[in-house]
């Protein structure tokens, strides 16, 4: 079963699939025919296939993809590997295109994005090693929940930002430790009784959160309306409904850069400000969040929290 970033691409798959299976029966008919058949027109999808080579997903032509009215001379000219192969005439039986064959993952809505690979919760596991700064500093702040040890704070341009560590990684290991049940304090004093370098913390990325792609419409929007970054509605037949997103869930990540205590109005850039019409936030329910910055006020975090893209 094929894997989809959205339920837009699953609906477009489909239609793709459909215009395949079509075509393949005209095919089908024609070589079994005793007769010859005549030209057959070709209907085409609302979504036509675009060129696969290498085993490359499948994505729709531009001209027809979102209301774009692109002419073919104009994406020709600019944006040749957009051209499809399907043509728009009369065409004879025999030589009615074969689509090829994609066994991965079909993303025609989606998988052009450019969405960094690190916006992705992947739920794996890692090793980093960590080093102080000379303040003799990592950088880092805990919390526990359910005897496990949750980053709640990785402070900018510390060793713990520049090692990729995130809001809501779950720390396993420290130094060969075993950590699970440990207290925060317990936690704090190890990091700080470790030496100047090679410090290793291993962490599960982000266990607690997902991440949703959505597609913003023709004012640049999601669907979603959020306060002090907690989603309080969803606008209805938005990308966001269709997506399964859910309110009092908090908003941690906009296409993989952190916005945990930022302001909404510079969340909302952030999203507006985003190349192309594909988003991917990172979210998390809003009482665990609640539980992760408990005693943190506000404005501590928006001053201390790295809001930077991991570069890993």
């Amino acid at each position: 079963m094929s894997l989809y970033p959205s339920l837009e691409d699953m609906q477009v798959d489909k239609l793709v699939q459909n215009q395949r299976a079509m075509v393949n029966e005209v095919i089908k008919f024609s070589q079994d025919s005793p007769t010859p058949t005549p030209a057959v027109t070709a209907t085409p999808s609302p979504y036509p296939v675009a060129n696969v080579q290498n085993g490359s997903v499948v994505y729709p032509a531009l001209g027809n993809f979102l209301g774009l009215e692109l002419s073919d001379d104009m994406i020709r000219q600019n944006m040749p590997e957009y051209m499809t192969d399907v043509p728009d005439t009369a065409i004879e039986p025999a030589k009615i295109p074969q689509y090829p064959s994609t066994n991965g993952i079909v993303a025609p809505v989606t998988g052009n994005s450019l969405i960094p690979a690190v916006a992705q919760v992947n739920h794996s596991i890692r090793e980093l090693i960590l080093c102080k700064d000379s303040k003799g500093k990592i950088g880092l702040r805990v919390q526990s929940i359910d005897n496990g040890v949750f980053v709640c704070i990785v402070v900018k341009n510390s060793p713990a930002a520049l090692a990729g560590l995130r809001f809501g990684d779950q720390i396993l290991q420290i130094n060969g430790t075993l950590v699970c049940g440990y207290s925060v304090d317990k936690i704090h004093k190890m990091l700080k009784s470790s030496g100047s370098n090679n410090i290793s913390v291993v962490v599960r990325d982000r266990p607690f959160e997902r991440t949703v792609t959505l597609l913003k419409d023709s004012k640049g929007n999601m669907g979603i309306v959020f306060k002090n970054g907690k989603i309080t509605s969803i606008v209805k037949d938005s990308s966001a409904a269709k997506n399964g997103v859910l309110i009092n869930h908090n908003l941690l990540e906009v296409n993989g850069q952190t916005v945990v205590a930022m302001k909404d109005k510079e969340i909302t850039k952030i999203i507006t400000d985003a190349p192309g019409s594909t988003i991917k936030i990172t979210i998390i329910p809003t009482f665990l969040f609640e539980h992760l910055v408990k005693k943190l006020s506000t404005s501590f975090l928006r001053g201390k929290m790295d809001h930077s893209i991991p570069e890993f």
